[in-house]
């Protein structure tokens, strides 16, 4: 892969556990069927794949960390490691999916035509295509906060997140071979199990890493004293700044 591995499932499981946990709304969007063909993009730990696997579809996961896959294997899953960005035509890919689901993993991906070429073209015809991922505005305050960190000390930082307009995605989707069915945007302020810390090291380490590592200690306490003010209430219960992007379409007949 292009970029360095920084997840860490045990990490994960333990700042993010909200992300599999908020996703069982967009899994009964889904609404899979005993017997379908589902391929899960960005599956990370194979939390939700097992959920869809439960409801006895036929699961393909696929996600671009190898430490992620490997804990997803873990739990008996079908998994392969690949960049949804550049997805193989090889099996398991070159047999039509009845639907493709994604949660909180496409905004990690910043060429978004390809991907959605990719969904378009492993889905059978009337195959669906439901995701959630961060819209424009998603974690802003956050982002702000690393950007004053960081252009202090004369830096500015690359961002790993793609977080779209509505109509923007809706037009990448229909340019793709989509025909669109719904677009929602939704703010969704999300309870952290652990702190703003806990946050940044899990889903910020590629912007840490951009500066020297004696700095990046200090660069996270600079950062959460910033948004203490804004994220934080009294009894220190942090709470993330997410907007989210919730998309229906599917492959024309």
């Amino acid at each position: 892969m292009d970029r360095p591995d920084v997840w860490v499932p045990e990490r994960y499981a333990r700042h993010a556990d909200f992300v599999p946990a908020l996703g069982d709304a967009i899994l009964r969007q889904l609404n899979p069927q005993p017997g379908e063909r589902v391929l899960d993009i960005g599956c990370g730990d194979g939390v939700l794949t097992a959920a869809l696997v439960a409801r006895g579809a036929t699961v393909i996961g696929v996600d671009a960390s190898a430490a992620m896959v490997e804990a997803a294997r873990a739990r008996g899953l079908q998994v392969v490691h690949a960049d949804a960005q550049r997805l193989p035509t090889t099996a398991p890919f070159d047999v039509p999916f009845d639907a493709v689901f994604s949660n909180a993993a496409l905004h990690w991906m910043p060429d978004a035509d390809s991907v959605l070429a990719s969904v378009a073209r492993v889905l059978r015809p009337g195959g669906r295509f439901v995701a959630e991922l961060g819209a424009l505005g998603n974690v802003a305050a956050i982002a702000t906060a690393l950007r004053a960190v960081l252009g202090i000390r004369g830096r500015a930082p690359t961002f790993p997140w793609y977080f779209p307009a509505p109509d923007i995605y809706a037009d990448r989707m229909r340019r793709a071979g989509l025909e669109v069915d719904d677009v929602t945007v939704f703010p969704r302020p999300t309870p952290l199990p652990t702190d703003m810390d806990g946050w940044l090291e899990t889903f910020a380490g590629s912007i840490l890493a951009q500066v020297p590592e004696k700095e990046r200690g200090p660069v996270s306490t600079e950062t959460v004293a910033l948004l203490r003010p804004a994220l934080c209430d009294e009894r220190g219960r942090w709470v993330a700044d997410y907007v989210r992007l919730r998309v229906a379409a599917h492959r024309p007949r």
